[in-house]
């Protein structure tokens, strides 16, 4: 009797999730594609299982992950199976972002955003980076919060097409500019950027001394650089199995080379010439992690149709796995942060010294 009662409350609670995506999120223009038109980015519907096959091979041959060469393949797969999924379902913000009490999980994004140009004090008109776009909805928000203009790079050319066409239709097109090429080799001028922020990205370098030297080469003496990284804290165990086994699935589930330690970021920066200048964790000391779905509690109870959930889950046999997957991802995160062994957000702001100033302190 235990045992049937978990089975149909497990049951019940993934029909839940499935519900509230499917049918209760908002329309296109906001959210992306219906979820009754999901295309999986640039695949076609018959080519996604061959896709997923190849993104889930490289997890086979762990070390072919850590090979530079490899991971533009990889993660340019991953986004091709997840980005319209992703929008359809959290917007245009592929990150998660503190609770701020009293504000809604939009309005708390927008200010996890907002804070990262506020901390590299940009002006307007001034030229900054996003290393690692998406389609860009960072980008947007900080564009209109500082009036600084962006430059965005993503691996991804599907993303490319989506960020450029949210930028025209939010009348952004003029400070947001996207470029497809790979965040390790990036197409700009030394000293080109009066600041940098990367948002939950940097994640997917195999080794982020080669990134952050990328972004350091890029950036004008005295700018600085903001990062949100993704990290297994000071209480993850590396001899507990069941901590190896959680950070081992976020890293399959989300391409990632391998999850770094808190403890190793700022001496990495260091190497590559940074200078640190705060370092904080923003998902420690009981900040909760905002899930997407809550503003929608209220509706969910309210808006029945599951029609919309099956002909989904009928018409898209192959994306199963795959579209499960990135609902439960929130939910996933949220546990492991509560629990304390993982953070999306620990957040370290760094600054290109002055030529004069790094030959001194070198």
């Amino acid at each position: 009797m235990d045992s049937l009662t978990l089975i149909c409350t497990a049951a019940l609670l993934g029909g839940g999730l499935l519900y509230w995506f499917v049918c209760i999120l908002g329309p296109a223009e906001q959210k992306g594609k219906r979820a009754v038109d999901l295309s999986s980015g640039s695949i076609s519907a018959e080519n996604v299982q061959a896709n997923y096959d190849k993104y889930s091979s490289f997890f086979r041959r762990p070390k072919e992950i850590e090979k530079s060469e490899k991971v533009p393949d990889f993660v340019d797969t991953f986004y091709n199976l997840v980005t319209d999924i992703y929008e359809w379902g959290w917007g245009q913000s592929f990150h998660f972002s503190p609770a701020v009490a009293g504000k809604s999980h939009r309005d708390a994004t927008r200010l996890h955003e907002q804070m990262a140009v506020d901390l590299i004090k940009v002006k307007p008109g001034d030229r900054i980076v996003d290393v690692g776009c998406g389609v860009g909805g960072p980008m947007r928000a900080i564009a209109s919060h500082s009036r600084a203009k962006v430059a965005g790079i993503t691996i991804n050319e599907y993303q490319v097409n989506r960020a450029r066409l949210h930028n025209k239709k939010a009348g952004l097109d003029d400070l947001c500019d996207v470029v497809c090429g790979n965040f390790l080799e990036m197409p700009f001028d030394n000293d080109s950027f009066d600041g940098a922020y990367s948002i939950e990205a940097t994640c997917h370098a195999p080794k982020l001394e080669e990134v952050y030297a990328e972004v350091f080469r890029v950036l004008k003496p005295g700018a600085l650089y903001v990062s949100y990284e993704w990290v297994t804290t000071e209480k993850f165990n590396g001899d507990d199995q069941e901590h190896v086994e959680v950070i081992q699935g976020i890293e399959r589930g989300d391409a990632l080379p391998g999850l770094r330690s808190y403890a190793d970021i700022a001496a990495t920066a260091e190497k590559v010439g940074f200078e640190v200048v705060e370092e904080k964790d923003l998902a420690v000391a009981g900040a909760a992690v905002v899930d997407p779905a809550e503003d929608g509690e209220d509706r969910l109870l309210a808006e029945p149709h599951c029609d919309h959930c099956t002909r989904l889950w009928e018409s898209r046999p192959k994306e199963r796995l795959m579209f499960t997957r990135c609902f439960s991802r929130p939910l996933i995160f949220s546990r492991e942060v509560e629990r304390g062994i993982f953070s999306p957000m620990h957040m370290i702001l760094w600054r290109k010294p002055h030529p004069a100033s790094h030959e001194t302190s070198s």
